[in-house]
């Protein structure tokens, strides 16, 4: 499979347009395509969080956020625009949060993943833990790593 990712570059997201492109990416991804409702879509969590986003040719093309919790590292709100998907975005934002988060002090990431999508964060070197459950009307399961 050929890399398309090397015209990819992720930052960290510090200006008001970077994270208007960061949450417009989210609607697009969970509002619209997957249903979640809007008003849930935005949490407690942003104001505390370090996003990031993901850029091609000057243009936000996916986004993710990092944040403690009760002393654990948090990895969630990963979305990628669904033209750059398959082509590695998501495994470039994933790296990126996880140096963050152990910039940070972290020494494992815990995340909800989607069902659909755990082989993504499997192939990243999460493994399973507990049951699957259900989160803004969509099967989840907690994933960990120690990294």
């Amino acid at each position: 499979m050929s890399n398309h990712t090397s015209n990819i570059t992720v930052k960290l997201v510090e200006t008001e347009e970077d994270m208007e492109a960061a949450v417009s990416i989210r609607f697009r991804v969970f509002v619209d395509e997957q249903s979640v409702p809007a008003e849930i879509e935005l949490d407690e969590y942003d104001a505390v969080a370090t996003h990031a986003i993901a850029l091609e040719g000057g243009q936000a093309v996916g986004t993710g956020r990092t944040y403690f919790e009760d002393g654990e590292a948090r990895i969630g709100r990963m979305a990628v625009d669904l033209s750059h998907r398959r082509r590695g975005v998501g495994g470039v934002i994933l790296r990126f949060l996880e140096e963050e988060a152990k910039s940070q002090g972290a020494t494992e990431i815990v995340l909800h993943a989607q069902d659909y999508v755990k082989a993504f964060y499997a192939a990243h070197g999460y493994t399973e833990h507990g049951d699957t459950f259900m989160e803004a009307g969509l099967l989840h399961i907690e994933m960990r790593k120690s990294i």
